[in-house]
């Protein structure tokens, strides 16, 4: 019998974590009942404190035990615990030497969400890749330098720790954990029975990118702007530098520190979030929209494009794109 300890944070956790938690393991407990074989997972609710935690005000957790009961556990979950980070780590702090010392002892640790800032509050993914929602990027990379951050990740698994990318992509990494402690077909069967994709790798095509302006530089945001606002042309970083009367050396190095991207990686970033608005919101086709963002070379937008969202501009269209004509059928 395997151990699941769902954590009950105090704060503002996003509800479905817990409760899609408790619905996965106990849902495969109930398949191999009717199966005829034994169930495998004992699922509790794991508090700081014995207390019922509310959260969005109507719904009440009450731990089935603290952790100072749990003496030994197999997984350890931590939901998606919202507001700010290191207001949500303070709080928390007594989950964090409890964790440690279950990991140090066999356990494994799985993040969903921005649950990732209290899996990384603990030590115990520095220097591990680890994935968190994509909105998060910014702060989580500010707070936790050593550890390998992949936003573009729907999930890790790093040598017992996991995390998850944003929002429901958690139901991901709990399919994941599903398939290696069961196996493949009953992961399946979960997917089936609660509509999940099953093995989708990356969260790329659903993160819009906004620049990162929450820095002091004020001439690095001017320079922001005008690529932002002149995205259709052919940006070059020595244009940049004659435009805003400043060395090469000089605007890479202030660009990278105060944005995390290199000047041409942002210049592509503009213009691949670009690309996919127009793709959302219009009719013309790949070509037209290439253009317009200030590409000429068809197979190297595409690469870009690709590389970027995880997706071929053709099947972004697709998928984001009400009004795209659907193939005749005969």
């Amino acid at each position: 019998m395997k151990h699941i300890s769902i954590l009950v944070p105090q704060g503002a956790v996003a509800l479905g974590c817990i409760d899609g938690s408790n619905r996965v393991f106990s849902q495969v407990n109930d398949v191999l009942l009717q199966s005829g074989e034994d169930p495998l997972f004992t699922v509790q609710m794991v508090g700081m404190n014995s207390d019922a935690q509310v959260y969005d005000k109507y719904f009440t957790v009450k731990p089935d035990a603290t952790i100072a009961d749990v003496r030994k556990t197999d997984l350890i979950i931590i939901p998606a615990v919202n507001g700010d980070m290191d207001e949500v780590i303070h709080t928390n702090s007594a989950f964090l030497p409890w964790i440690r010392e279950q990991h140090a002892h066999g356990a494994e640790v799985a993040s969903l969400c921005v649950g990732a800032f209290l899996l990384a509050a603990t030590g115990l993914v520095d220097g591990k890749k680890c994935s968190t929602h994509w909105l998060s990027e910014p702060i989580f990379r500010d707070m936790f330098p050593n550890v390998e951050l992949v936003p573009d990740r729907i999930i890790t698994d790093e040598q017992g720790t996991y995390s998850s990318g944003g929002a429901n992509s958690f139901f991901n990494l709990l399919l994941h954990l599903v398939e290696k402690y069961t196996n493949r077909d009953i992961a399946i069967l979960l997917s089936k029975y609660f509509a999940i994709e099953i093995d989708r790798s990356s969260q790329s095509a659903f993160i819009m990118f906004t620049g990162q302006k929450d820095h002091p530089d004020d001439s690095v945001r001017d320079i922001q702007s005008y690529i932002e606002e002149n995205f259709a042309e052919r940006i070059t970083v020595d244009q940049l530098t004659s435009h805003f009367a400043i060395s090469r050396r000089s605007l890479e190095r202030r660009f990278k520190k105060a944005t995390r991207n290199t000047v041409t990686e942002y210049i592509q970033r503009v213009k691949i979030e670009a690309a996919k608005k127009g793709f959302e919101t219009s009719r013309k086709n790949i070509t037209e929209v290439m253009f317009e963002v200030g590409y000429s070379d068809n197979k190297a937008f595409r690469t870009l494009f690709k590389r970027t969202t995880g997706l071929s501009p053709v099947e972004y269209r697709k998928k984001y794109n009400r009004n795209v004509p659907m193939p005749a059928r005969y």
